[in-house]
């Protein structure tokens, strides 16, 4: 297990909110900081806010790097329309991240360590690489091996979330299809996401 997947719940306590919703989030039972007596929470800047925004919206993701994040906006700002809107598109075709809406893994960590073990298939190839954008109509499955997984039929069974309407799931063989691209508002986010101070903060 990487140091990240390690250190998911720190990431929580720094940012004061339940990021992926989970009951075993320290956030739930403490309100408080990090450290013995907390912090004490000063006025936030503009900048903080932005910052505090795109953090939460890294995080939520597995945390992924900076410069895939940053890869991501320039992306989503080449692209025609609302470029918040292309951030979440592109966030939610990650492959990790449709793993994870099928409740093929409990947190995006885990739906990351699955596909770099090359347990998923996309339209019938192995792929192991977690930043893979998915496209319409794209059928996912998981490995004979992984379907017998106990953190899999684990997750699978958990009763924090739903399969959001844009992707099909066929629990019974450990299969599913991105069926569209969502919009901000169609994603089911425990918290509130604010991408619009995202695309803010990187145009400053």
């Amino acid at each position: 297990m990487t140091k990240r997947a390690e250190s998911k719940y720190k990431i929580n306590r720094r940012l004061g909110c339940n990021l992926w919703g989970r009951g075993k989030s320290p956030v739930t039972k403490r309100e408080g900081g990090p450290g013995q007596h907390g912090q004490r929470r000063k006025k936030t800047s503009d900048f903080g806010v932005q910052l505090m925004a795109k953090q939460k919206l890294k995080g939520y993701y597995g945390n992924i790097s900076e410069r895939q994040f940053r890869r991501l906006y320039t992306e989503a700002g080449r692209r025609r329309g609302d470029t918040s809107e292309n951030l979440i598109e592109l966030l939610e075709r990650r492959l990790d991240a449709v793993i994870y809406r099928m409740k093929f893994a409990i947190t995006p960590f885990a739906a990351r360590q699955l596909i770099s073990h090359g347990h998923v298939k996309v339209n019938g190839k192995r792929v192991n690489i977690a930043s893979y954008q998915v496209s319409d109509n794209d059928v996912i499955e998981l490995s004979a091996t992984a379907k017998n997984m106990a953190v899999v039929l684990e997750s699978m069974q958990s009763p924090e979330r739903d399969v959001p309407d844009y992707i099909s799931v066929d629990t019974q063989a450990f299969k599913g299809m991105f069926v569209r691209a969502p919009k901000l508002a169609d994603v089911p986010y425990p918290v509130q996401m604010e991408p619009n101070l995202v695309i803010e903060f990187y145009s400053r």
